[in-house]
């Protein structure tokens, strides 16, 4: 049985309308895809500790019967993947900017 709602009309006291409600888990699975797109703009600290929340959030979704397995396993998949991507550019931008401008100390 759809939800409905009840809304006073001229002419009519009520009508009753029905309401489309999306899944909470839908709603959980297109948060943690935003969040995703999110960390990409995100300094690595940040975008780390986002991705690990949506993460979390996924992982709580695990045991629910009613979540789309298959796009669940595609997102924690993905935010693992994100995560490694995040903190590799932070090690490479910091190794990389190292060998550009070398200390005295350390240039040939």
């Amino acid at each position: 049985m759809e939800p409905a709602f009840r809304v006073a009309t001229p002419g009519r006291p009520f009508n009753t309308l029905p309401v489309v409600v999306a899944p909470v888990t839908d709603l959980i699975l297109e948060d943690v895809e935003r969040q995703l797109n999110r960390a990409t703009d995100l300094e690595t600290e940040e975008a780390v500790s986002v991705l690990r929340t949506a993460r979390e959030d996924l992982q709580a979704l695990g045991n629910d019967p009613d979540v789309d397995e298959e796009r669940r396993q595609a997102l924690e998949e993905r935010l693992d993947q994100r995560i490694r991507e995040v903190q590799n550019r932070d090690a490479y931008d910091s190794g990389l900017g190292a060998s550009m401008n070398p200390e005295e100390g350390d240039a040939p």
